[in-house]
């Protein structure tokens, strides 16, 4: 099959290249690892003989990850949401309503949001040669990767990282060298590296309601057996299967690998509408409300609240959140990424100022349940009630949202451990520090 045309979509400002292989009934997202290239993966035999098997089977959508391949290379140290964003960008130039998604390596972490963030437009989560967290890596991997690269970029020297038994194949050697001087330049693979140091999908895991493949490479010298039994343990109903090989595709039977992906994804049936998904979950509230109604009276208390629900619902809709209802003198509003819900807080805790008002804020990250243009769950509860011991001016966040953010230049300072009323044991709350 011939390599189809690059095209491009766009991911907030940055430009994301991608590739539609196939036209069969179902999409297939296949989301890379920490490097790639569109054009010249297809030179490798294996992986074009494995992309062409999922092409078969559906219309296989391939991309480019920002900083590598024909993607926007400087775009700075970008959060696992924007990373997120990626699939959904592609998929919207695509125009693919839903898909199977396959991460591979630390694609998976990015698929593995998506999949609890966007569930109706998921149809089953592939994670291929991934892991959850860090700590999941073979010891020593990064500090003898990254030496590779600060010492040998270029040469090919990163088979070694990747797949030890082709080290001595000069044919090997050579395509490498070609492939990783056309990914990314040294310090754009150590940025990439840091990234992926960051990465933590853990607490994601027992949320992922889409049918599940978790596949290890029982010679990957990158990702350890304990992580890929850690993602199998703890999606519900997931599956792994281990195969012979190392991490590159290429060193293990592909079409093996091809067969039993097309028999767990040609297996699914459409799920169910879903009505849970991952949402941050925003609360303001007004301070000292009541004491300025009656300095103000009815009338002027009425305008100043008119303006406070405009300024809001433009900063929602500004930062791409959904409005869900005020609240008397707040607002209840929800995020697919919690920077985007950050920002909006602090947009609208500083913005009402300026109308004589002072307002506080609470977030929190977790699982909502959808009712209708309502949403409820504890997660919704637990927002509500880390919004409760900030001060005027603070935005509070729970112990969950920080991880999420790693890269994304919101820094924040620690408040202490607090018990919130209705949820069961003592929390940790940070407080967002102005940018």
């Amino acid at each position: 099959m011939d390599v189809r045309k690059t095209r491009y979509a766009k991911s907030g400002n940055v430009h994301i290249a991608y590739q539609v292989v196939g036209d069969g009934p179902m999409d297939i997202v296949y989301a890379p690892g920490m490097l790639s290239h569109l054009d010249l993966q297809w030179e490798d035999r294996a992986t074009a003989r494995f992309y062409n098997r999922l092409a078969a089977i559906g219309r296989l959508i391939l991309f480019d990850k920002r900083g590598t391949g024909l993607s926007d290379r400087d775009v700075g140290m970008p959060t696992l949401e924007e990373r997120m964003d990626e699939i959904r960008s592609v998929m919207d130039a695509a125009g693919s309503e839903r898909a199977a998604l396959i991460g591979y390596s630390d694609g998976g972490v990015m698929s593995t949001l998506f999949s609890v963030t966007y569930p109706e437009r998921t149809l089953a989560l592939v994670l291929l040669c991934s892991l959850p967290h860090v700590s999941d890596l073979t010891p020593g991997w990064i500090q003898n990767f990254s030496e590779v690269v600060e010492r040998e970029w270029g040469t090919g020297a990163s088979v070694r990282a990747f797949a030890p038994s082709l080290a001595t194949n000069e044919r090997a050697r050579d395509a490498v060298a070609r492939f990783e001087r056309a990914c990314a330049s040294p310090s754009g693979v150590l940025a990439l590296l840091k990234i992926t140091s960051n990465l933590d999908t853990r607490p994601l895991l027992p949320l992922v309601r889409v049918p599940a493949l978790v596949i290890h490479r029982a010679s990957d010298p990158v990702i350890t057996a304990d992580g890929a039994r850690h993602m199998a343990e703890n999606i519900p109903g997931a599956r792994l299967w281990q195969q012979p090989g190392e991490h590159l595709i290429g060193t293990g039977d592909v079409d093996s690998l091809a067969d039993e992906v097309e028999e767990f994804l040609t297996g699914v049936r459409p799920a169910p509408e879903p009505n849970r998904v991952l949402a941050t979950v925003l609360f303001t509230d007004l301070v000292g409300s009541t004491r300025l109604a009656a300095e103000l009276g009815d009338r002027a208390w009425r305008e100043r609240l008119d303006q406070h629900d405009e300024l809001c619902r433009h900063e929602v809709e500004r930062h791409h959140g959904r409005y869900v209802k005020a609240t008397g003198d707040g607002l209840l509003a929800t995020f697919d990424g919690p920077a985007r819900a950050i920002r909006c807080a602090r947009a609208i805790v500083d913005g009402v100022r300026a109308l004589g008002l002072e307002a506080r804020a609470g977030l929190h990250t977790g699982e909502v349940e959808l009712r209708g243009d309502d949403v409820g769950g504890i997660a919704v509860h637990i927002a509500a009630r880390v919004m409760q011991p900030a001060r005027p001016g603070d935005v509070f966040v729970s112990q969950a949202v920080p991880l999420l953010v790693a890269g994304s230049g919101i820094a924040f300072e620690e408040r202490g451990e607090h018990e919130l009323k209705g949820v069961p044991g003592r929390w940790h709350l940070f407080a967002v520090m102005r940018e």
